[in-house]
């Protein structure tokens, strides 16, 4: 039981990362236990460990939905969640490992690219990018809790992160802010990446109206 519960949630949580699942949209039950061949007990047990974390909700009569902030809850999470990216970015300066701080070249000068090459086209491409640069740092402080964390957190607002490239500029923005970040860790300047990972993170509220407008 605990290993369909398990790939369960996987799923789901694999569902929430490709964009396949929106705020607010309704869990299939029935699809879930179709497509992995389950019943309705493993699958319930993963909506419990799943509205545990914040992920879901579960409704009367209307099964389990995707978590969706309103305005205050989104204030909320992406206050918390500016704090962790930015103890993560503030470590990684002091820990990041060689082969991380390869990584971090890397996906920095992707990011540029896409930006220079791209313009403000493929927003979704660009997403994928900033995944594996903010993964790439939170490895870097050597801490899976933390990882975890900012996981878990990043999952309540990936759609709105993910909407916010498809705005003009948005992308070149991004990409000049990893740079900075980028550069801040890489000379061990602790405070300095924290602050600009912190600053990265948030959004000004009018941006965080128009994003939760803009996905209903």
């Amino acid at each position: 039981m605990a290993g369909q519960t398990d790939t369960l949630i996987a799923a789901i949580l694999e569902d929430i990362d490709a964009g396949r699942l929106a705020p607010g949209q309704e869990i299939d039950e029935a699809a879930l236990a179709a497509r992995h061949s389950v019943s309705r007990t493993p699958i319930r047990e993963a909506y419990i460990q799943l509205e545990a974390s914040g992920l879901i909700r579960r409704l009367p009569r209307k099964g389990a939905v995707l978590f969706k902030p309103t305005l205050e809850e989104f204030l909320a999470i992406q206050e918390v969640h500016a704090q962790l990216e930015g103890q993560a970015a503030g470590l990684a300066a002091r820990r990041i490992s060689p082969v991380l701080r390869e990584q971090l070249h890397a996906v920095v000068a992707a990011c540029e690219a896409h930006a220079s090459e791209k313009g403000d086209a493929d927003p979704d491409g660009y997403y994928q990018l900033n995944l594996r640069f903010h993964e790439t740092v939170a490895l870097g402080a050597a801490n899976p809790f933390l990882v975890e964390m900012i996981k878990t957190n990043a999952r309540k607002l990936m759609a709105y992160y993910r909407a916010r490239y498809r705005y003009p500029g948005a992308i070149a923005q991004s990409a000049l802010e990893h740079r900075e970040i980028a550069t801040l860790i890489l000379s061990h300047d602790r405070d300095g990446a924290e602050a600009a990972m912190q600053a990265h993170v948030l959004f000004d509220q009018v941006t965080v109206m128009d994003l939760l407008a803009a996905l209903g």
